[in-house]
C-alpha cells in the first residue's frame, strides 16, 4: 500500500510540476481566457449596471439622420456635440467623459473648434481623451497650454527606472486640439491594449506620460464629478490597490485592473447621439423633447462611437463587437462598487495545484476498479472548474487551466500506471470476450473473473421485443443482396436507439429483436428506459420508412411488445459455449404482446406492469384487456403514443370514453364513440366489437380479448 502510495505521489507530483511550467510561461493563457470567457457570460447577466452610468452612442441610424435630415458629413461639425453637452448640463449631470479624439482643427470654419470648447467649458466635469503610444504620437513632451489640473497621485514614481515605471511609462502622445485641452475638466487617457487573444478582459486606470499621471477615461470621469463638487479626492498606489478616496481598485505592475462585465452589449442605460441632439433643439425652441430633460440627472455621462465604420467597435468576452466606450463605462462601474476582480497570489495558485496533483495521483493508484476510477474522474474533474466558478462572485480570477490541466495530467498518469501494473489480465479478457458477449457483461466479468461459469439470478427486468411485419411475405421477393442491406440498415437503426437507451441486446433471431433492462447493470429507471426506446424506435422507423421504400421497394412496419416482469437472467448454454440471456414466464409474455399488436392493428403494446413504472413519463392510451396463448391471467396492455406534454392524437380522447362505455356494457354509445375515428385501427377493431353486440351476433363479453395464435 505504501508502495502504491509513493507512486500515486510521484505522478501527481510530476503533474502538478509540469502544469505550474506550463502556467507561468503563459501557455496556458489562451485556454484560459476561453474559460473566463465562460464565466464572464454566465455571471455577467446577473450583474445589474450602476443606475448613475449612462452612455450616449453616435450609433449607424444617428449618422444616416444626421446626413439625411441635416445634410452633415463625416466628421460632424463640432458645433453640433454642443447640443449633446448643453443637454448633459440641462439634465443635471456630474461628468461627461468625451471617447472622441479631437486631435487636429475642424474641416469647417475655426469658429467650429471655438463653439466646441464654450460648450465643454459650460459642461459639467467634462473629461476629453488623448492616446499614448510607444512609437506613435505627435509630442513627446506637454505643450505651454494652461492643461486642467489634476489629482494628486501617491506611491508612483514617474522617474524611476523599475519595471513596473517603465510599463506605466508612456513615451509619445497625440493631444486634442488647445479648445478641448484647456477647456476640459479632466484629460484622461483613452488608450489600452488587449489580452494576447485580441480580447479587452482589464482597463489600464491611468499612464504616466512626462512626469505626469494621466487617469483612464473611466477614472478621470470619476475624478472630474468630484473636482466639480469642490473636492478632489488623493490617489493613491499602494501594495496592488490603487486609491480614490474612499474607494479602491486592485492593479497589475502595469496599473491594469481586472473588469467585472455587467449585463451585455448596451448593459448601461443607452441612448443615441440622434435623440439627445433632437431634445436639446426642440428645448431650445420651446418644443417637446424626444429624451426627458432629467434622465441623466447626476449620471457619469460617456459618449463615444458604435456605428461600424467608425471603428471603435471590440472584442470582450461577451461580443466581438462591444463599443469601446462601454468599456471605459464599465471600468467607472467596477470603482464606485468595488467590482474589480484580483488574480490570486501566484503561491497560493501553486500550493492549489501541488495538492490536487498529488491527491489526483494518490486516489486513482489506489482504485482498483473501472467504476472507482470513473468516479475519481466525476468527482475531482469539476472540481477546479467549480472552484473558478465560485470564485468569481466573491472577487476572484482563479486560474482554472493550470490546476485543472495538473488534476487531469495526474489522474491519467495514475490511470496508465494501473494498466502497467494491473491492467494486462483485464486487457487480455476483453480481447478475449469482445466478439462474444457485450461490454457490460465484459466489465462484470473483468471485474470478477468467477463469472466465467454457468448460471443465472432472479431479477425483475424490462423486456423488449420486436418483429418486421409481413417480413416472411416480401423477403422472399427481395434478391438476397436488397434483403440484407434492408434488414443490416433497420437493425442498425433500432440497436443504436436501444444501446442509447442502456439496453442490453440479447439476440437477433432473423428480422426480430430481443432485448431487456436493468441487467446485468441495475438500472433503477429501467421501465421508463425501455418504453422511451420503444417511442424512438418507432419514431425513427417512421422518419427512415420512405428511405427504406425506395431502398428495397418494401413498406417497412415493425410490431413491439413490451413487459416487465422476474426471469432468470444469467450464462446459459454449454460448459464451453454459453450466452448471457433470460428465462421466463415474463420473456414469453413480451413476445405474445408483440404478436397480439395485430389483434388492435397497432405497433406497440406495453404492459400495465411496465406503464405503472413510468410514472407518467409518457402519452398513451388503454387499449383494454387480453389474454395471451398459454397464460390464464389476463393482462391489462397500453399504446404509447408520445412523450408527457406532447399533444395527443384526437382519437385518443373519445377512444379513453368509448372503452370506458363498453366496458360499461353501453354499446350504443361506445359505438358512437369509436365510429368518430374510422382511420384508427383500435377504435374500428372496438366498433365492429359493438356492432356484433348490438346484433346480438356474439355472446356476453366480459372486456377480455383472448387470443387464439401467438
Amino acid at each position: 500500500m505504501l508502495k502504491r502510495l509513493l507512486q500515486g505521489a510521484a505522478v501527481g507530483l510530476l503533474a502538478a510540476a509540469a502544469a505550474l511550467l506550463l502556467w507561468r510561461a503563459g501557455a496556458l493563457d489562451g485556454w484560459e481566457n476561453a474559460t473566463w470567457s465562460w464565466r464572464v457570460r454566465a455571471f455577467a447577466p446577473k450583474t445589474p449596471p450602476h443606475p448613475q452610468i449612462k452612455v450616449i452612442l453616435l450609433d449607424q441610424a444617428s449618422l444616416e439622420w444626421g446626413k439625411k435630415e441635416n445634410g452633415w458629413p463625416w466628421p460632424w461639425p463640432r458645433t453640433v456635440y454642443g447640443a449633446i453637452l448643453d443637454f448633459c448640463k440641462r439634465s443635471g449631470a456630474r461628468s461627461v467623459a468625451f471617447d472622441v479624439l479631437f486631435t487636429e482643427p475642424s474641416t469647417f470654419e475655426a469658429a467650429d473648434d471655438v463653439a466646441l470648447g464654450e460648450a465643454i467649458r459650460r459642461a459639467p466635469g467634462f473629461v476629453g481623451a488623448l492616446v499614448f503610444g510607444t512609437q506613435s504620437g505627435t509630442v513627446t513632451r506637454w505643450p505651454d497650454w494652461p492643461l486642467p489640473a489634476g489629482p494628486s497621485f501617491d506611491g508612483i514614481d514617474v522617474r524611476s527606472n523599475a519595471a513596473s515605471s517603465r510599463a506605466l511609462s508612456m513615451p509619445r502622445s497625440t493631444l486634442p486640439i488647445p479648445e478641448v485641452a484647456t477647456n476640459a475638466a479632466l484629460l484622461a487617457s483613452v488608450s489600452d491594449q488587449p489580452d494576447a487573444d485580441g480580447q479587452f478582459r482589464r482597463a489600464t486606470l491611468f499612464h504616466v506620460f512626462d512626469g505626469k499621471v494621466v487617469p483612464s477615461l473611466g477614472l478621470a470621469a470619476c475624478l472630474a464629478a468630484e473636482k466639480g463638487a469642490g473636492r478632489m479626492p488623493a490617489v493613491r498606489l499602494h501594495e496592488g490597490w490603487l486609491s480614490v478616496g474612499n474607494l479602491r481598485a486592485p492593479v497589475d505592475e502595469a496599473g491594469r485592473a481586472i473588469l467585472r462585465f455587467c449585463g451585455t452589449n448596451g448593459a448601461h442605460e443607452t441612448y443615441s447621439a440622434a435623440a439627445v441632439i433632437q431634445s436639446e433643439l426642440r428645448l431650445q425652441a420651446g418644443e417637446k423633447p424626444v429624451l426627458s430633460p432629467g434622465v441623466f440627472t447626476n449620471a457619469h455621462v460617456f459618449f463615444g462611437f458604435s456605428a461600424p465604420g467608425l471603428l471603435d467597435l471590440r472584442p470582450t468576452p461577451l461580443s466581438r463587437v462591444y463599443p469601446g466606450t462601454e468599456i471605459h463605462a464599465t471600468a467607472l462601474d467596477n470603482l464606485l462598487r468595488g467590482g474589480f476582480l484580483r488574480s490570486p497570489p501566484a503561491a497560493m495558485v501553486a500550493l492549489a495545484t501541488l495538492l490536487l496533483g498529488l491527491g489526483g495521483g494518490a486516489l486513482i493508484t489506489f482504485s482498483r476498479k473501472a467504476w472507482q476510477s470513473v468516479l475519481v474522474f466525476v468527482v475531482l474533474l469539476p472540481a477546479p472548474v467549480a472552484a473558478g466558478f465560485l470564485a468569481y462572485p466573491s472577487g476572484w480570477w482563479w486560474p482554472v487551466v493550470v490546476t485543472e490541466g495538473a488534476l487531469a495530467a495526474a489522474l491519467v498518469g495514475g490511470v496508465v500506471l494501473n494498466y502497467a501494473t494491473e491492467g494486462r489480465q483485464k486487457a487480455f479478457l476483453r480481447r478475449a470476450f469482445k466478439h462474444y458477449l457485450g461490454a457490460e457483461v465484459i466489465d462484470r466479468i473483468v471485474a470478477d473473473p468467477a463469472r466465467l461459469r454457468l448460471g443465472g439470478e432472479k431479477r425483475e427486468l424490462s423486456i423488449f421485443f420486436s418483429d418486421i411485419e409481413k417480413f416472411s411475405s416480401f423477403s422472399e421477393k427481395l434478391d438476397p443482396e436488397t434483403l440484407t442491406r434492408l434488414l443490416n440498415d433497420y437493425l442498425s437503426d433500432m440497436t443504436d436507439i436501444i444501446l442509447d437507451e442502456g439496453g442490453y441486446l440479447d439476440k437477433y433471431i432473423g428480422d426480430a429483436i430481443v432485448a431487456f433492462w436493468n441487467a446485468p447493470a441495475a438500472q433503477p429507471d429501467h421501465a421508463t428506459r425501455a418504453v422511451r426506446a420503444v417511442l424512438r424506435c418507432q419514431r425513427m422507423l417512421a422518419e427512415r420508412r420512405a428511405a427504406y421504400q425506395q431502398q428495397s421497394g418494401v413498406l417497412l412496419k415493425a410490431r413491439i411488445g413490451m413487459h416487465t416482469g422476474t426471469v432468470t437472467v444469467g450464462n446459459m448454454g454449454s460448459r464451453d459455449r454459453f450466452n448471457y440471456t433470460i428465462l421466463g414466464d415474463a420473456a414469453n409474455l413480451a413476445s405474445r404482446l408483440e404478436g397480439a399488436n395485430k389483434v388492435f392493428g397497432c405497433y406497440n403494446m406495453v404492459s400495465e406492469a411496465t406503464w405503472a413504472q413510468t410514472h407518467g413519463a409518457f402519452a398513451g392510451r388503454e387499449l383494454g384487456r387480453i389474454r395471451v396463448v398459454g397464460r390464464e391471467q389476463p393482462v391489462r396492455v397500453f399504446e404509447t403514443l408520445g412523450f408527457a406534454g406532447e399533444p395527443l392524437p384526437p382519437f385518443a380522447a373519445d377512444f379513453e370514453a368509448g372503452l370506458g362505455s363498453c366496458l360499461a356494457g353501453r354499446w350504443q354509445e361506445a359505438l358512437e364513440r369509436f365510429q368518430r375515428h374510422p382511420e384508427d385501427p383500435p377504435s374500428a377493431v372496438y366498433a365492429a366489437r359493438c356492432q356484433a353486440q348490438l346484433r346480438g351476433e356474439a355472446s356476453a363479453w366480459d372486456g377480455i380479448w383472448n387470443l387464439t395464435e401467438k
